[in-house]
């Protein structure tokens, strides 16, 4: 689908434009890293929207910044998108903010930035903090390709396809997490990625007590095993060492291991081929069959 084509032209930067919405990046700790253009930008506006109007009338009030605001969040954005949309097609402009970070990103704001972008109401990005970026600079591993992952999701199926997916994955991964899905999550990771695939963990960026810990899977599984994980994670994961070659072979894993089967191996034999030729553990790739052969039961 091709959207209309509606630009600000960059003259027009600095000035607040009618009917436009601005992506307004906020500090995720330190709120020095709020920029001059971003508090031009929520000064000036009609409205603000805000994932959440408590904490962002906070922040606001911090820098003496009083706005109309109503809120966008997961659970409200369909309708509530709709009348921003068409607040701003009346003229009026807006600044989206989430409770931290960059919106759009692993948020609801690309839903409103995609229905902007097929009405052709001009929408413009104030950029700052962001903690998958923040995270990736700090990891110590490649940065020059990466796939961000955002939040796995709490069901089982979906969580089991989306690691499925990720293995042979040689780009650095960057994921989000919560502190009471940690340990289960890096549980997860070294069933999946080995217990010797290197991780950054970090949490509190850019705050006082900021952490970086880099390590391996395994030692992190430990390190939480013994210690309570505290504040939001983002984890960084290394990826694969070994060169996933889709081109070779079936992108499903009990495909691949169907087809050794049919050219004459026996299961075992099958499963250690395909685990030897993605460049993963044999037993992630024996579960998996068995999975597959347990929902088809």
């Amino acid at each position: 689908m091709s959207y209309p084509k509606k630009t600000i032209g960059t003259d027009e930067k600095n000035a607040i434009i009618g009917g436009t919405l601005y992506l307004v990046a906020t500090p995720i700790g330190n709120l020095s890293d709020l920029s001059e253009r971003a508090l031009k930008v929520l000064s000036e506006v009609d409205f603000v929207a805000a994932e959440d109007t408590r904490n962002s009338g906070l922040l606001l009030s911090r820098f003496g910044i009083s706005k109309p605001m109503i809120s966008y969040f997961e659970h409200n954005k369909r309708e509530r998108g709709e009348s921003i949309a068409a607040r701003l097609e009346g003229g009026e402009s807006c600044a989206l903010i989430t409770d931290a970070g960059t919106p759009a990103i692993s948020d609801p704001g690309e839903d409103i930035v995609r229905v902007c972008a097929e009405r052709g109401i001009p929408v413009t990005s104030i950029p700052g903090a962001c903690a998958a970026i923040t995270a990736l600079t700090l990891s110590a591993l490649p940065t020059g390709r990466f796939v961000f992952e955002g939040f796995l999701s709490g069901n089982k199926t979906d969580r089991r396809e989306r690691f499925e997916e990720l293995l042979g994955e040689r780009r650095t991964m960057i994921f989000y997490e919560a502190p009471h899905h940690l340990r289960q999550t890096l549980d997860d990771m070294i069933r999946y990625f080995g217990a010797d695939r290197p991780v950054t963990l970090c949490r509190e960026l850019t705050k006082l007590n900021e952490e970086v810990h880099r390590t391996t899977l395994g030692e992190a599984a430990a390190y939480y095993a013994e210690k309570d994980p505290r504040g939001e994670y983002v984890l960084v994961v290394g990826g694969s060492a070994e060169k996933k070659q889709t081109e070779d072979y079936p992108e499903d894993i009990a495909e691949h291991v169907a087809l050794l089967e049919a050219s004459g191996m026996k299961r075992m034999d099958a499963i250690k081929a395909c685990a030897k030729t993605r460049g993963v553990p044999k037993n992630e790739i024996y579960n998996i069959i068995n999975r597959k052969d347990d929902d088809t039961e």
